[in-house]
């Protein structure tokens, strides 16, 4: 691997024995100077040889790869390892920001519950269940409905009450609630 992460740091400069500069060859007459890959630098000199961003203003470490002085951002984009969202399948840059749920991985606008598409915000329950992202209601109702016994009646007869439901009251003047035809009711 011939990648070197390095860090780097501000000195202030010796009037005495002014040191040359890596970047332009010129003496370093400023009052601050750049110490990086063993060498000095002037601020204005160290820069990233992609976006050309003052790498002592962008923070205190360097790549280099290939001959390149880079910043993180851009080396991620050049050499980092991509991946795939597990919500879109779509490509996820290597200096983007994500999400990760055991071993998946999410673009930040992927990571929602992906039955009712609830965005999460911090402190937010959320379950991986069957390699799916779930809010917590979710989650219980798929618990709920994977515990009850399979019976086509007994699926037949809760969508018929949802339909009452949505449908407002019976023709038989009751609410619906207690009405005899219920399984549960004791009846």
């Amino acid at each position: 691997m011939d990648v070197k992460t390095e860090s780097f740091a501000r000195f202030s400069g010796d009037s005495k024995s002014a040191p040359e500069c890596a970047g332009c060859q010129k003496v370093i007459r400023e009052r601050y100077l750049l110490k990086a890959l063993d060498q000095f630098w002037h601020e204005d000199c160290l820069k990233c040889t992609c976006c050309d961003c003052r790498l002592g203003e962008v923070g205190s470490t360097l790549f280099t790869k290939a001959n390149l002085i880079l910043c993180k951002r851009d080396y991620l984009r050049l050499f980092g390892t991509t991946g795939l969202c597990s919500a879109c399948n779509k490509t996820i840059p290597a200096f983007e920001m994500v999400m990760r749920a055991r071993g998946n991985v999410y673009h930040l606008e992927c990571f929602a519950c992906q039955q009712c598409n609830h965005r999460f915000c911090v402190g937010d329950k959320f379950y991986l269940f069957e390699n799916k992202i779930l809010c917590e209601y979710d989650y219980e109702e798929r618990m709920l409905f994977a515990s009850l016994p399979y019976n086509y009646n007994g699926l037949s007869q809760i969508k018929r009450q949802a339909l009452g439901l949505q449908t407002g009251p019976r023709d038989d003047g009751s609410s619906g609630y207690g009405s005899g035809d219920s399984p549960y009711d004791g009846r």
